[in-house]
């Protein structure tokens, strides 16, 4: 299982923040056509999905990938928290129990591997990076203790089901 410090949960939070932010279209237009603003929301969060899957046991290159980008994150966080603001470093904040992926679930991720690579070769510039930022802020979330890390358990569940309806029905 990768583990999550308090520094990575804060690149994580950051990432989340700068998503929010720059995604904010106002109060106003917000409130005049929300299915066209929120639509704009929907690549993002469908990385973050994709990158919380990721660190839910998943091996081979694909997890290679995902726990050397939670390793990275937790370092540079951990960096931020003590140099930047007088901070502690290294502090675990990751969820006692997680719900690992199955053999079909986990076939369901190499297929949204497959589809998420593809996506990001697509894209171009900052569709690209979105993308990216939001699977990163998958990685960096999916295991914490808080509520993102509540949200990787019905997204394993997810995966484990659907793959079970897949490759059950062969």
């Amino acid at each position: 299982m990768n583990y999550v410090t308090f520094g990575g949960v804060a690149i994580g939070l950051c990432l989340l923040i700068h998503q929010v932010v720059t995604w904010w279209p106002g109060r106003k237009p917000l409130t005049k056509d929300p299915i066209k603003h929120l639509s704009r929301l929907l690549p993002w969060l469908a990385s973050w999905c994709y990158g919380a899957l990721t660190t839910l046991g998943v091996g081979g290159l694909v997890g290679l990938v995902s726990s050397s980008v939670l390793g990275i994150s937790n370092w540079l966080g951990d960096v931020a928290l003590v140099w930047g603001v007088g901070g502690h470093g290294g502090q675990l904040a990751a969820a006692k129990t997680f719900v690992p992926l199955s053999a079909q679930g986990l076939a369901v991720v190499l297929i949204l591997t497959v589809g998420f690579v593809a996506a990001v070769a697509k894209a171009s510039g900052e569709r690209s990076a979105v993308l990216k930022r939001g699977a990163w802020c998958g990685i960096c979330l999916a295991t914490s203790a808080g509520v993102a890390g509540f949200a990787a358990v019905p997204l394993a569940t997810a995966a484990n089901w659907l793959g079970g309806q897949v490759y059950g029905a062969l």
